[in-house]
């Protein structure tokens, strides 16, 4: 398949009288569309000022703009920049500053966030009221390599990236989607992930544009109306990340869920229990893929990929030991299944044939060279692969637990907790040692199940293929997990709070907690 790009995908739909876009209870054909984005586009090109980097920012959530705006910056040669509305004060002034906004559209309710801010000489305007050029402009040629968007990641260990998306890497994705899946014109594709992210715009906006489908938008992520929403579009694809699957997955279920319209949803970080909730539950498939906004690693589930794993690697993806650069041997297990051979099993996944589809991040030369060592792409996660070649997730590099000498991830744990009918959540991470190293702490929402510390003990105890050095030290209860506005939780804020709140500790080698008491408590844990 040759890479195509968005404004070639655009031009595709000039003639198309279907519908191409809805909202609510309006309806644009595709042709309407490529209408407004080329007079969108025209009114761009006069405001953008020559000799300064094109980039416009937009500040609003999934309303029809957004989608006529990514159209128009194809069409205008500019750069479309996603800002995230839940940033405030100086956060968000500074991804206006580092992206080079020369402008940011902005609904009405948000312009107040920007107001006082140093926004290094960006102008604010009004979405709603903006108004775009009477007569359309000629398309500028476009080559898939050329700049379309900047998507900022999650933030989740520091500052935000911004992320060069180029044409072809939000035209490809939704190609390739729309081929694998079959989808047509005759599809109705649901986005309700927040556009300013990369699921939204390449598993779901690009998808249908791809196709030639309709694309229903919401305005923000609804769990309650994901499937009235299904049946008033007649929804047949939908994008998802993770925690929002698990949101739908627990609304009260009802004897009709599965009489809706829905064939297909596509995303990434579902747990594996959610995955087949869904599936059995709405009467679709479910196809979890593992990937990131920057785009430098790949690949999905299969029907044959077992519970927990992320599926098998594509070929140029191998799992490399962080301290030597060499393969990592595949896991080996004992009979109670605990990974024996953790040190040497579990390194970072790395695309060794290149960058990918990763274009960089925008004014961060370090953070490109981080990602980019040796010819080969540093994704930062952390597996390990059984002998049939499936993989597991392990964590972040910056999630590595030393415990007692020993390299810990993350993920394992967090997934033997996860089997606790009480527990709906958890997130593990590091406390330090008195003496060296790190203890193990997780944080955990129950979702109205019974959980005690004396119950809690007796169910890790009973886990066997959690290892002696992977049971929690503290475990802390808490209403809801800190979590970035694309759904990823925020380790680091946990672990800025170290020992605060209803805290659970085990005492000695067996797995028995008690609560911890207030005049125990020890500092927060490292940042």
């Amino acid at each position: 398949m040759s890479v195509p790009t968005v404004t070639g995908l655009l031009l595709a739909r000039a003639g198309d009288e279907r519908p191409g876009l809805r909202f609510e209870d309006e309806t644009w054909s595709w042709a309407e569309h490529v209408r407004t984005s080329t007079r969108w586009a025209a009114g761009l090109r006069e405001a953008l000022r020559p000799g300064e980097p094109p980039h416009v920012g937009v500040l609003a959530d999934n309303v029809p703009a957004f989608s006529f705006l990514l159209g128009a910056c194809a069409f205008a040669g500019a750069v479309l920049v996603g800002l995230n509305p839940t940033r405030r004060g100086a956060a968000l002034a500074r991804d206006v500053r580092l992206a080079d906004c020369q402008f940011v559209l902005a609904e009405p309710k948000y312009r107040p966030l920007l107001a006082g801010l140093d926004l290094g000489g960006a102008a604010v305007r009004d979405l709603e009221s903006w108004a775009p050029a009477n007569d359309p402009v000629e398309p500028v040629p476009a080559t898939a390599d050329d700049l379309l968007m900047l998507i900022f990641t999650s933030g989740t260990s520091g500052d935000p990236k911004a992320v060069r998306c180029t044409h072809g890497k939000i035209a490809f994705p939704g190609a390739m989607l729309a081929d694998r899946f079959g989808l047509s014109a005759s599809d109705t594709v649901y986005v309700t992930m927040p556009l300013f992210h990369s699921n939204a715009v390449m598993a779901g906006w690009a998808v249908g544009l791809a196709a030639g489908a309709g694309i229903a938008l919401r305005r923000r992520f609804s769990a309650s109306g994901f499937l009235p929403d299904v049946r008033k579009f007649g929804a047949t694809y939908a994008s998802y990340v993770g925690k929002p699957l698990s949101y739908v997955v627990a609304t009260p279920p009802r004897p009709d869920d599965a009489d809706n319209p829905l064939r297909l949803v596509y995303g990434n970080e579902g747990a594996s229990a959610d995955l087949a909730a869904f599936g059995e539950r709405f009467g679709c498939k479910v196809v979890d893929a593992f990937g990131s906004t920057e785009g430098g690693v790949g690949f999905a589930r299969t029907d044959d990929t077992p519970p927990g794993s992320l599926g098998r690697p594509t070929g140029d993806v191998a799992i490399l030991h962080p301290d030597t650069g060499l393969p990592c041997p595949p896991a080996e297990f004992d009979g109670d299944g605990r990974l024996v051979n953790a040190a040497e099993a579990v390194g970072e996944l790395v695309n060794t044939a290149g960058a990918g589809w990763f274009a960089g991040y925008y004014r961060d030369p370090a953070a490109d060279a981080e990602r980019l060592r040796g010819g080969r792409f540093h994704t930062g996660d952390l597996a390990y692969a059984d002998a049939d070649g499936f993989c597991y997730f392990a964590g972040r590099l910056g999630d590595w637990l030393r415990v007692d000498g020993e390299n810990l991830g993350t993920a394992p744990i967090e997934r033997i907790l996860l089997r606790h009918p009480a527990i709906t959540e958890a997130a593990v991470y590091a406390v330090p040692d008195p003496v060296t190293g790190d203890q193990v702490m997780a944080a955990v929402v129950t979702g109205g199940g019974a959980l005690d510390p004396a119950g809690l003990g007796r169910f890790l105890a009973a886990q066997a293929d959690l290892g002696p050095k992977q049971v929690p030290r503290y475990v802390r209860t808490v209403r809801e997990l800190p979590r970035t506005p694309t759904f990823k939780v925020l380790k680091r804020q946990l672990a800025a709070e170290g020992l605060d709140g209803d805290v659970w500790e085990r005492a000695g080698t067996g797995i028995a907690y008690a609560p911890l008491a207030p005049g125990s408590r020890r500092p927060a844990a490292r940042t």
